[in-house]
């Protein structure tokens, strides 16, 4: 998917009375003493097949794990597990369909994308309002950015799982070539489009990859559009509004126009089918020089041993920097440099039989022993920083995003309305690296806004 890999979306489910659908919601201490508890955890994966790794992770150490410390504690708890393997979209249908309908599970595991649909449905609510306290010593460990994922509106619903961020990755062999320095860092898009000019002089090679047009999908807008909209000083969703027409957004289409209008992009390659997928390949042969990803392009394309697109030498050919704002203090917050990052976040259902007892499963589930058994060895980031210290250490890129990239990321706004948004978005770049001007872009663009979300709700 591109992104971080979910464990897949999990729920758990109270059964001692039946239906969840039975209870009214609002009674933050109900069945707090209870003594025998079943609890269900349905969850998108399955042992043998899809998110094996989360399944696994679940059955043979969450499960056992948690009923040892409720056994502890004089409580007799029941765990069983549901697995599925549906695809994601089919999956969100029944989670919005079970919430809906006052089922479910009590603890649910969604992509931080439907956050805010749910929320604004009114089937999730927030953490406090359900729980009550929320007070939880692994909040330290996240940061603010990350735990952004898990909110909407500026209210807490839910807890992040891993996460992941973006960057620029350079290919240093080509850099040399180029008389470009190996700690490369760009302090404005201008100081990219430089470093490109430059990789032009090398026969057979494509400067700049950013990703644009609507063969890319969701891939132009999180590894270009939203990162440079970020880096321009304004979000694409702000108090209420989508993003219309404005000066930032021409800003965006203006970097693209650069792009691929001064020769610094392959226009081609963005129309093909697999043009992402092929990217990575030319990357990985020296033949493209700076790519916009995430972290997944470190740890599963360029990956020497199991990587889709193999470099033997990644650990010394690749190189990564900050995406930087398109000048120093213009992007969001006033930051130097930006970022985008997605993940999974864990909420509970309103309606849930059991919710003191459900508040104390997430945090056993997204407690530092929790999370680093299930990476089950691997190097991957996460949503708690003390793991990372440890799990990552060895690992100079993912330590990167870690350190410096999760302390000033941002997420795509979690609503119904975004992948209309989002496929405007592709189209637009379509437009412009088809030779069109950024103003007319942009014009057009606002309309097909306007007619996938309404005039009242652009910006």
């Amino acid at each position: 998917m591109g992104r971080t890999k979910m464990f897949g979306l999990v729920a758990v489910c109270g059964l001692l009375a039946g239906c969840l659908g039975q209870t009214q919601s609002g009674d933050q201490a109900r069945n707090a003493d209870a003594k025998e508890i079943t609890l269900t955890i349905v969850a998108n994966s399955a042992v043998g097949g899809k998110n094996a790794r989360g399944a696994n992770w679940l059955q043979n150490w969450v499960i056992p794990k948690f009923t040892e410390l409720q056994k502890a504690k004089g409580v007799t708890a029941t765990i069983k597990f549901e697995q599925n393997g549906a695809g994601d979209e089919d999956f969100k249908t029944k989670v919005a369909l079970d919430l809906k309908t006052g089922g479910g599970g009590d603890i649910i595991e969604i992509d931080g994308i439907w956050l805010g649909e749910l929320a604004q449905a009114g089937q999730i609510k927030p953490l406090g309002d359900v729980v009550g306290n929320t007070d939880w010593d692994g909040w330290d460990q996240i940061p603010k950015a990350v735990q952004g994922l898990g909110e909407f509106d500026g209210k807490r619903y839910g807890v992040p799982m891993g996460t992941d961020g973006r960057v620029l990755f350079f290919n240093k062999n080509l850099f040399a070539q180029a008389g470009l320095p190996a700690d490369w860092q760009p302090k404005s898009w201008q100081d990219v489009l430089d470093a490109g000019a430059k990789l032009k002089a090398l026969p057979g090679v494509t400067p700049i990859q950013l990703n644009a047009g609507s063969a890319m999908g969701e891939a132009t807008t999180m590894q270009g559009v939203l990162p440079a909209l970020a880096g321009a000083g304004r979000p694409i969703y702000e108090n209420g509004k989508w993003q219309g027409d404005s000066a930032q957004l021409k800003d965006v289409l203006g970097l693209y126009q650069k792009v691929y209008g001064d020769g610094l992009g392959d226009p081609v390659l963005q129309q093909e089918a697999k043009g992402r997928d092929r990217s990575f390949q030319l990357f990985g042969e020296n033949k493209i020089g700076i790519l916009l990803e995430s972290d997944y392009f470190w740890r599963s394309v360029v990956e020497p041993k199991n990587g889709v697109a193999k470099m033997a030498d990644r650990d010394t050919a690749v190189g990564w920097a900050l995406v930087p704002a398109k000048q120093a203090k213009a992007g969001v917050g006033g930051q130097d440099f930006v970022s985008m990052s997605g993940g999974g976040v864990r909420v509970i259902n309103p309606n849930t039989q059991y919710p003191r007892q459900a508040w104390e499963f997430m945090q056993f589930l997204n407690s530092a022993e929790a999370v680093k058994e299930s990476l089950a060895g691997t190097a991957q980031l996460t949503q708690r920083q003390d793991v990372n210290d440890e799990v990552l250490k060895g690992d100079p890129m993912l330590t990167f995003i870690a350190e410096k990239v999760l302390p000033i990321t941002r997420y795509r706004p979690g609503l119904a309305d975004y992948p209309k948004v989002s496929a405007a978005l592709q189209q637009a770049t379509a437009d412009v690296v088809a030779g069109k001007s950024p103003d007319e872009v942009a014009t057009a663009y606002r309309a097909a806004l306007v007619k996938a979300v309404g005039e009242a709700n652009v910006g």
